[in-house]
């Protein structure tokens, strides 16, 4: 057993899921104490333990992803794969899978054969579309999801096509679904003794992800506006948020939310006189009015240009606007505040020999801290787990030289 820590210590995953929306809420589980384990195939496991490899270091898309739970290989196509895994469930609170509807249930693993089992088990099957759609036996994707969802226009800049993003938001979004609705099924499992079936899907995450904006499209039955500025409120109480680059091309943001923020953002700025002569000295005139936003916008790209990003972000910041220059990804991960909040750390590698940069935990609980790990090998805890099932050395043995395990 690790060593305990975290909230949820004393809870028990057992999860047949690969890729990442699959994976990720059961190492999220892992970070705060719960006993996670992967069941994985004998001939070779997680087919994500061989993407992205960087030379002399582990997988990032499997350590990110499976980080702190316990590798067991199973052959789940024969009866005796089939045993230990039920005895697995029997002792578990959550259970957890992403394949196809229907899938499951063909294999052995299907809610309602692990419910008869044990019936205080919380049962959570991630898909791509959901299971109750046309589409709920296609495969599924964070591509998928992303172009179906919205995001590829929420992002989109006027004039340019419509492109999926490089991270997988829909994956990501699924997963931080997957574990709460977990936790409020084992809540309600705990005070009833009665488990249930949490159906979540990639295409449900993401059309969540796109909030009170998709609300907004809804009830006007038009597309919102998208590109370098978000104008919101009316005209009597504007607000916009925007991008811009400096001088050197370095991007940045600010987002204002009424009349008397445009005013205090602007002469900070110093840029006051310059937009009362042209005649911006009340942001509503920009708000139901395309020319108008477009000339503004025009002219603050002329005014940005003539300074540093870390001096415009500094003056605003100084006048309680919200700013912040736009990251990359290695800027984000070497941004103050991630750091100083532990969102990025190390970890060491023994056996790859390096201390690496990680994600860590986006809680911080005063009492029972996160643990970041690392991924486990290949069926590294199939002694130790079938031994805790009351499987002897001998037994074991046979179970491996059949390749069961």
């Amino acid at each position: 057993m690790t060593q305990p820590h975290g909230p949820l210590h004393g809870v028990r995953v057992v999860a047949c899921s690969t890729a990442q929306a699959g994976t990720v809420p059961w190492m999220l589980m892992a970070d705060l104490g719960a006993e996670v384990i992967k069941i994985e195939t004998p001939n070779g496991g997680d087919p994500s333990r061989r993407m992205t490899v960087l030379p002399g270091m582990p997988s990032t898309f499997f350590e990110t992803n499976n980080r702190g739970v316990r590798s067991v290989t199973l052959d789940l196509k024969t009866p005796e794969g089939r045993a230990i895994l039920h005895r697995l469930v029997a002792r578990a609170d959550i259970f957890g899978q992403n394949f196809r509807p229907g899938a499951a249930e063909k294999n052995g693993f299907g809610y309602e054969a692990l419910r008869a089992i044990n019936p205080k088990l919380v049962y959570v099957s991630i898909s791509g579309y959901g299971a109750l759609g046309p589409h709920a036996d296609l495969p599924g994707t964070d591509s998928m999801a992303q172009a179906l969802g919205g995001i590829a226009e929420a992002y989109s800049m006027p004039g340019q096509k419509l492109r999926t993003g490089v991270v997988s938001v829909a994956d990501e979004t699924c997963a931080i679904l997957a574990f709460g609705g977990a936790l409020a099924a084992l809540t309600h499992a705990r005070t009833t003794g009665a488990g249930q079936k949490v159906d979540l899907s990639l295409l449900g995450g993401q059309i969540r992800l796109m909030g009170w904006t998709l609300t907004t499209a809804m009830w006007r039955n038009a597309n919102p506006v998208t590109g370098q500025a978000r104008v919101t409120g009316t005209a009597q109480r504007p607000g916009i948020s925007a991008s811009f680059d400096d001088g050197a091309g370095k991007p940045f943001v600010f987002q204002l939310t009424g009349p008397e923020n445009w005013s205090d953002a602007m002469t900070a700025l110093g840029f006051r006189a310059r937009l009362e002569a042209a005649g911006f000295g009340d942001l509503g005139v920009i708000v139901d009015n395309d020319g108008k936003r477009t000339e503004l916008l025009a002219l603050l790209d002329a005014l940005f240009a003539t300074g540093s990003r870390d001096d415009w972000v500094a003056r605003l910041r100084a006048a309680d606007i919200v700013s912040a220059p736009i990251n990359t990804l290695l800027e984000a991960a070497s941004d103050p505040d991630v750091l100083a909040n532990g969102y990025v750390t190390e970890v060491d590698y023994p056996e790859h020999g390096k201390r690496l940069k990680v994600h860590g935990s986006p809680w911080q609980f005063s009492e029972t801290p996160a643990k970041p790990g690392i991924a486990p090998r290949l069926g590294e805890y199939n002694d130790v787990v079938l031994g805790e099932l009351g499987y002897d050395a001998a037994e074991i043995a046979d179970l491996r030289a059949r390749r069961i395990v």
